[in-house]
């Protein structure tokens, strides 16, 4: 039935009735669903004050203003919801198992391990897997996801365990959460000198919301002050009681950094998964599951860490990841391995998408090329337009103490890069949960994986945003066009810093700093060997200079390699010189540093002291 509305414009008018649409759906979307023209909602929309095209999207709110004026109920379809129709649209059934149970064979169960900053997750997962991740991540923290496989004895019998190595600090919830998710069984650790800690009850309550068993290790038991039975009653209080104590979880008094009970505590991991749980999934299916970690790799493309869940991929598989898709053109295990097939509860590093997806997506085996397009590009287009439907007033780092001064409501945009999806999300969470009052909000316009790019700059340009770079620098042009356009990119290595300098931004408090500046680039041509001084670089200053005794960092394929290195010899043929100009070459030592290779690039700066108004 048609009757008028605001301003005499007509239009249906709804008895209650339910819409269902997607979030970042347009007035068109909106107009197909009650079988009214778009112009005639645009015009209702300009009564109400608000000015919006037919094909813009727009807010759940806008959505429901819309929807109130016409009496209809707006209900916004969730994303997972939504991804659930759209698999259904191509008769794909996600999250089941295919058979009955005579088709259901037992696979290794999938451990998560958690527990407070610095109580030694990663030396835990260093010692399990004889590898050494400590010594190449900066600060100490993991800044990577992947998965390692092991295995254990028990019983005399050879069984398998996956670990799913998240990221080590607390502040990365949404990680953590999306990490329990995939995750059969958590080891909790606990530094046994140290006892419970506000984090380790966080963590404590992801592993009880994700509704996964608990095995408890009770790390540095070596260390003065150690008092493991302390831990044991801590964590009564929590519902955790030890089996020793009468309760059904198992403690395991360890230490990691003397790898004291590791086989005890994979031993307790397997029997809590055989007392617990009932780990079977078929492999004869076509492969699912989730993808752990993604990267561009320069010689590879973009290549994903997945986790198979029930199936078995197989080299040849046409998979869809998220929003990226492909045909799978080789996997490789955990040691770097080439493998034809990986079956459940096997994560392998997976070549051949057509872009990088994001930690957490999930990925699924299908039967034509065609449709893994179709799927990846609905799903793309899903993401972009619940993009475009969140708004947010422009402002940079810079003027926000003065709008935070003039009592404005603002919210700061963000662009964040980094080498990896998993710190890239990692970080995004932590920043968006910062908690500075309801002056301002954070928006976070893009992220991506790669180094900070023209388009990165043209965005920031755009919106008034500062472009975050985490492990990677700008790349070719882009750091010329940022400083010309007077966009802010600031570069970290360690995810505490992004954090703590955006906070201390958003609530007006940045004190004076150091500005670092750029004094020139060299791109490594040659590299000769020397008894004497290790690796020589022969070089091409390719902008400013570069000086001896100055900083510089080694960057590879726009990725920051190494820092804090210094030139400590500058050569120009046989002569020692103290500096080397624009298009001349040269041969640059950097002292004991030797991990050196062609194509690399060496950046030199210098520290400056920069006041803050």
């Amino acid at each position: 039935m048609q009757a008028p509305s605001v301003g005499g414009v007509m239009l249906p008018r709804g008895n209650g009735q339910t819409v269902r649409l997607s979030r970042g759906a347009s007035l068109t979307d909106f107009a197909e669903k009650i079988n009214a023209n778009p112009a005639s909602l645009v015009a209702v929309m300009m009564n109400l004050g608000e000015m919006v095209t037919a094909t813009q999207s727009v807010s759940d709110e806008t959505l429901q203003l819309l929807a109130d004026e016409m009496n209809y109920v707006v209900e916004i379809v969730s994303p997972e919801e939504e991804d659930r129709e759209l698999l259904e649209s191509f008769d794909i059934e996600f999250g089941e198992d295919e058979g009955g149970e005579e088709a259901l064979v037992a696979r290794p169960p999938v451990v998560t391990v958690m527990g407070h900053v610095d109580h030694g997750k990663t030396r835990l997962l260093d010692t399990i897997r004889k590898t050494n991740v400590v010594a190449g991540e900066a600060g100490g923290i993991t800044q990577h996801i992947g998965a390692y496989q092991v295995t254990t004895q028990v019983n005399e019998e050879e069984r398998r365990i996956t670990f799913i190595d998240t990221p080590g600090h607390e502040a990365f919830t949404a990680m953590r959460a999306r990490g329990a998710k995939s995750t059969d069984i958590a080891i909790l650790v606990v530094a046994a000198n140290d006892g419970v800690m506000p984090q380790t009850v966080e963590a404590l309550n992801h592993a009880k919301a994700a509704d996964v068993p608990i095995v408890v290790a009770v790390n540095k038991i070596d260390v003065e002050g150690a008092d493991p039975t302390k831990v044991r009653g801590q964590l009564t209080e929590y519902g955790l009681v030890a089996e020793e104590y009468g309760g059904d979880t198992m403690f395991v008094d360890i230490s990691a950094k003397q790898g004291l009970n590791i086989e005890s505590l994979l031993e307790a991991v397997v029997l809590t998964a055989d007392a617990s749980l009932d780990l079977r999934a078929n492999p004869e299916q076509d492969a699912q599951g989730i993808a752990i970690e993604s990267h561009l790799d320069r010689g590879r493309g973009a290549v994903a860490t997945v986790l198979v869940q029930r199936g078995t991929l197989r080299v040849g598989d046409t998979m869809v990841v998220g929003d990226a898709y492909g045909r799978v053109r080789a996997m490789l295990d955990d040691k770097g391995e080439n493998v034809e097939e990986a079956g459940p509860s096997t994560p392998v590093l997976v070549l051949g998408l057509t872009n990088v997806p994001g930690a957490g997506d999930n990925f699924l085996v299908v039967d034509e090329d065609r449709t893994a397009r179709q799927i990846a590009e609905k799903r793309a287009a899903r993401e972009r337009n619940a993009n475009f439907a969140r708004r947010g007033v422009r402002f940079s780092l810079e003027n926000l103490d003065e709008a935070l001064k003039a009592g404005l409501v603002q919210e700061l945009n963000l662009i964040i890069k980094g080498d990896a999806s998993g710190s890239v999300e990692a970080l995004e969470s932590s920043l968006l949960q910062l908690d500075v009052g309801e002056e301002v909000d954070i928006r976070v316009l893009h992220r991506g994986v790669g180094a900070v790019t023209e388009s990165d700059i043209d965005l920031a340009t755009g919106s008034d945003a500062i472009v975050i770079g985490f492990n990677v620098r700008a790349a070719g042009r882009a750091a010329q066009m940022a400083e010309r356009e007077g966009v802010d990119v600031r570069y970290y290595s360690v995810i505490y810093q992004a954090i703590e300098e955006v906070e201390a931004a958003l609530k007006g408090m940045l004190k004076p700093e150091y500005e670092e500046v750029e004094l020139g680039t060299a791109e490594i041509r040659e590299v000769f060997k020397s008894s004497k001084l290790g690796n020589i670089a022969g070089v091409l200053v390719r902008s400013g200079e570069v000086k001896r005794n100055t900083k510089a960092r080694l960057l590879r394929d726009g990725k920051v390699i190494a820092e804090n290195l210094n030139i400590s010899g500058l050569r120009r043929f046989k002569d020692d010189v103290t500096e080397i100009r624009e298009g001349f070459e040269g041969g640059i030592n950097l002292g004991n540093y030797n991990d050196i290779k062609v194509d690399d690039v060496i950046a030199t700066y210098e520290m400056r002291e920069k006041p803050r108004a």
